[in-house]
């Protein structure tokens, strides 16, 4: 990592801040600034991870209590794609210990407590700029989130639903529906037709009567011969 002048922008290295608190990430974008880095900056863990990818920056600055993605496993995220970047934590004095053990686990170079100064980052650039460790927690990665390293599967289209209790079952879409017959009100599918018992002929009958018994009584009424 090199420090570069203000007339070599393009060669400038670039440091991905990660942080969700505006204070802090204006004053690390301050700091890195005056060091003449190019500033790029995220403040959710899930989407600093695509950043990284696309960037590939020198320096990652990141927060370990972030939305998304914490930064602990944002940073293995980090480490497990490859790339020469290395990753300093910032953290408040509450979360100490677990900027120490998330350090030793993602191959941090460093941790810095909040609030960060040009100060406190001088004190510790050459720790910054000195070897990178092992990421032993790369190894522990699936156990830490199997959830979200779940590749969803690809969509093998619609699958036919299956039937209710007594109905037949739906057709997918662009199949044609069965025909359909309808006996004495009844809906049901040409295929169970000849298990219907048929009574029209009885229903005919009945018809019949009743209407010649109508007639009759409507004869003798009025008095007319039947």
């Amino acid at each position: 990592m090199a420090y570069v002048t203000e007339a070599d922008q393009d060669s400038a290295p670039t440091v991905l801040i990660v942080d969700n608190n505006p204070m802090s990430m204006r004053r690390l974008s301050e700091v890195f600034r005056i060091k003449d880095f190019h500033i790029e900056v995220c403040e959710d863990g899930d989407k600093a991870v695509d950043e990284y990818i696309r960037l590939d920056p020198e320096l990652v600055v990141i927060a370990l209590d972030i939305p998304s993605l914490d930064g602990h496993l944002a940073a293995l995220e980090m480490r497990e794609h490859g790339g020469e970047g290395r990753i300093v934590f910032v953290t408040p004095r509450r979360l100490a210990a677990l900027a120490r053990d998330a350090s030793h686990s993602a191959g941090a170079v460093a941790w810095l407590e909040k609030p960060i100064s040009s100060t406190l980052v001088e004190e510790a650039w050459p720790q910054i700029l000195g070897p990178i460790p092992d990421a032993p927690g790369l190894a522990d990665l699936d156990e830490l989130y199997p959830e979200d390293r779940v590749k969803p599967q690809p969509d093998e289209g619609l699958m036919p639903l299956p039937p209710l209790p007594g109905m037949p079952a739906l057709p997918l879409p662009g199949e044609a529906l069965p025909p359909l017959v309808v006996p004495n009100g009844e809906l049901i599918l040409e295929s169970e037709q000849d298990a219907t018992p048929k009574k029209r002929g009885l229903a005919k009958w009945i018809v019949l009567v009743c209407l010649l018994g109508g007639a009759g009584y409507y004869l003798s009424e009025y008095g007319l011969p039947v």
